[in-house]
């Protein structure tokens, strides 16, 4: 799907557009969501480069994800999607030409329909492609604010049920999902401070002073919460060496209660052994009082052998 969003007398129109028509006069960004093969073949009549793939969008090597072009300047960047109670992170590529701002991907992305909803209402005053991508990324940082304390918040619930026996397997569930979103939120905040520093320095001719306090002003945010995202890694870390201990010393309440019954049936055991053994000259065996007689010896047994226990406070 192609959009795109024209600004023209101080007024944005959206146009969904089809591969037999041309690029707009006075487009302010033009989006491509999951194009086929037909809409980027329409996208190589317009560009210089080749048109960057999935595959091209997800390399790692900052040499793919950071570099100029006869297009322009080109940017992957990862952008953070709340999927349930789960985090993903979702690769978004940025052409930023000398008239309009190219993006593409292969996901659906909350900030970008954020964005677009802005724009709409007149929310946002950004009247250059520059502008347009920084305030993008603006959305991005305090959206991953927002998902940190979102973690705070699970985190506090998740301290309260640490040692409830019952919420133990509910406890490693949540710690382990809380890690990988907390995972995917610095990830994303250390890919968004290289995509700024990279426009930064590189770009930099191209930007107008506004543009660069902004850049600032977000390289600032994200060195702030860098400092929150470790703090929730190291009480990640503590609440999972809790549970554990917790779940250990329950464990071991249980098979000491297991251990302390089989030494104190021990006793009863031997008597029952002795007397199971049907001898011929076992003169108890003739005796009216004989079973009676071992049924007691059972039970004072397992009785003293429980008194003992108790009195030297191993129970």
């Amino acid at each position: 799907m192609i959009t795109a969003y024209v600004y023209k007398n101080r007024k944005l129109t959206v146009h969904e557009l089809n591969v037999q028509d041309s690029i707009p006069e006075q487009t302010l960004w033009l989006d491509m969501f999951k194009p086929n093969d037909d809409e980027r073949e329409w996208l190589s009549r317009f560009s210089v480069e080749e048109v960057p793939d999935e595959e091209d969008i997800n390399e790692i090597e900052a040499s793919a994800r950071f570099f100029q072009s006869k297009d322009g300047l080109h940017i992957n960047s990862l952008f953070p999607q709340r999927v349930g109670s789960d985090v993903r992170a979702i690769n978004v590529s940025f052409n930023l030409r000398k008239d309009f701002l190219l993006t593409i991907r292969e996901d659906d992305v909350g900030l970008i329909r954020l964005l677009r909803n802005y724009l709409r209402l007149g929310r946002l005053d950004a009247t250059t492609p520059q502008g347009l991508m920084l305030e993008l990324f603006h959305l991005k940082v305090d959206y991953l604010s927002d998902l940190i304390e979102d973690v705070y918040s699970v985190l506090d619930d998740v301290s309260e049920k640490v040692f409830d026996d019952e919420e133990l397997d509910e406890v490693f569930k949540m710690i382990t999902l809380q890690e990988d979103s907390n995972g995917k939120i610095r990830l994303s905040l250390l890919d968004t401070q290289r995509s700024l520093r990279y426009i930064q320095r590189y770009y930099r001719d191209h930007l107008s002073e506004e543009n660069i306090k902004d850049i600032r002003e977000m390289l600032s945010d994200i060195e702030s919460l860098m400092p929150h995202s470790q703090f929730i890694f190291d009480k990640l870390n503590f609440l999972l060496d809790a549970a554990m201990g917790f779940s250990g010393i329950q464990q071991t309440k249980i098979i000491k209660m297991f251990s302390v019954a089989a030494v104190v049936f021990l006793p009863p055991t031997v008597i029952a052994s002795s007397y199971g053994m049907n001898f011929v000259n076992m003169p108890e065996l003739d005796w009216r009082f004989g079973y009676p007689m071992a049924i007691g010896l059972m039970l004072a047994s397992a009785g003293g052998t429980y008194l003992f226990f108790k009195r030297k406070g191993w129970l």
